[in-house]
């Protein structure tokens, strides 16, 4: 018997969870610090720039493949162009796979800091204490597994419900959470003395430090930030009722990204201004520098609250397209029912995610080629299997099955044209040397 395929109820619903996808915890702890360390506004620009062309492209592609075979990335190859492309897919799926199997665990820091900010121990100006704190958590034999097995619990009781009464109903609740914590902590930095001379650093372009590097950098984050290159865009795109104009769907979820990660860069960047304090990237910004500022402000323990629950909620709207990616194998290909499928799926990340949980601890030891395991999952999918499938997907799209892009994508004219070519060349060319320059 025949079933429906689920759709998205709303175009809302829609941008909110695939703008979720794309705003993750790279936007609040990566975005701000690269940007104050390659020329501020100049970096913005650029990263903009990338971001509504190649980036705003290679969504129009992901979305569009996916609503016109109405499956995930591996029935959608196969479908579109049958043999061996199917591998491609299968491939996405993969990253998908160990991608959240690591973030999950970074997912789980979140929660634990924000029990940690709850029980009021992270809010000390002491970055000795801090240090000791985050080194502690994360290196502990079990904390940080239960961390991580809260998170996917968490992930797994959205993605259960479905496509419109699990993800889209969680993301019209947490999307507007997440932007409304994040505008009360910048109103409240704004105020600091001095605030506004942080904003004028990150705002004001410093055009000596344009240089082929930083312009790659910018196109990097631009790309990567936007959850391209594992087909999560294509699965979320296969939710799509066929009258859903894809270019608008897209845009605004390409601005709503932007706009998130330069919101980011307000609510961090001037208050470490103030304080005098250094930006760092990744952890060392979110856990131990962070909550300097918090210490020094009045009511100090509820901005670290609200903070640490900004993160979670973040790493949450990203995790679930993550889950939904894996999922689509089975319940498109297989046809199996959804809830034994996320449960099993959601067991075998958690158990897969426990090496990664304990190689800062206990299995510190166990390296490859100088890095972790958290590490090498980590850069498997971040400098490998990412790139390679945005560079499959574009090369698929602009040769393999052109005639059906250009039919669904809602493009004519001269737009048509551009994006044909993006796909074709520009996209291709400018992956591979995202790619060979972080191998």
């Amino acid at each position: 018997m025949m079933t429906t395929r689920s759709t998205w109820g709303s175009k809302l619903g829609f941008i909110l969870a695939a703008a979720g996808s794309a705003i993750g915890l790279g936007a609040i702890w990566k975005f701000p610090y690269v940007t104050a360390m390659n020329g501020g506004g100049v970096f913005i620009l650029l990263f903009l720039l990338f971001s509504f062309t190649l980036g705003l492209a290679q969504m129009m592609i992901e979305l569009t493949l996916g609503r016109s075979a109405q499956t995930g990335p591996v029935g959608m190859f196969g479908q579109l162009a049958g043999k061996a492309w199917p591998l491609i897919g299968l491939m996405g799926v993969f990253a998908g796979f160990v991608l959240y199997s690591f973030y999950s665990v970074i997912g789980g820091w979140t929660i634990g800091y924000l029990a940690l900010a709850i029980d009021g121990s992270v809010v000390t100006s002491n970055t000795q204490i801090l240090k000791s704190i985050f080194t502690g958590f994360v290196s502990h034999s079990y904390w940080p597994i239960l961390a991580h097995a809260a998170f996917v619990l968490a992930t797994l009781g959205i993605v259960i419900g479905g496509v419109e009464k699990g993800i889209e109903r969680a993301s019209k609740l947490l999307m507007p959470a997440l932007l409304v914590l994040m505008l009360i902590l910048i109103a409240r930095v704004l105020t600091l003395p001095g605030a506004w001379d942080g904003v004028k650093l990150f705002f004001t372009p410093d055009f000596s430090k344009l240089t082929p590097t930083m312009a790659m950098d910018a196109l990097g984050l631009a790309f990567f930030s936007l959850s391209l290159g594992t087909g999560g865009m294509i699965a979320y795109g296969s939710y799509l009722k066929q009258q859903t104009p894809v270019l608008h769907s897209a845009a605004w979820v390409v601005g709503l990204s932007c706009a998130v990660a330069i919101l980011a860069g307000l609510m961090i960047f001037p208050a470490l201004h103030v304080f005098g304090l250094d930006p760092a990237a990744g952890p060392g910004l979110t856990f131990m520098t962070m909550p300097v500022v918090f210490a020094s402000l009045p009511l100090g323990q509820l901005w670290a609250m609200a903070f640490f629950a900004l993160l979670t909620l973040a790493a949450l709207t990203s995790s679930v397209s993550m889950l939904e990616l894996i999922a689509t194998l089975f319940l498109d290909e297989f046809k199996l029912p959804r809830r034994p499928v996320i449960v099993v799926l959601s067991l075998v990340v958690f158990l897969c995610g426990i090496p990664a949980s304990l190689s800062f601890g206990p299995w510190a030891d166990v390296t490859g080629w100088g890095k972790n395991i958290f590490e090498l999952m980590d850069y498997s999918v971040s400098n490998v299997m990412m790139p390679i499938g945005g560079i499959a997907v574009a090369l698929f799209a602009g040769w393999r099955v052109w005639p059906h892009v250009a039919q669904h994508c809602g493009l004519a004219g001269g737009a048509l044209w551009g994006l044909k070519w993006s796909c074709r060349v520009l996209a291709p060319l400018l992956i591979s040397v995202l790619l060979l320059k972080n191998l």
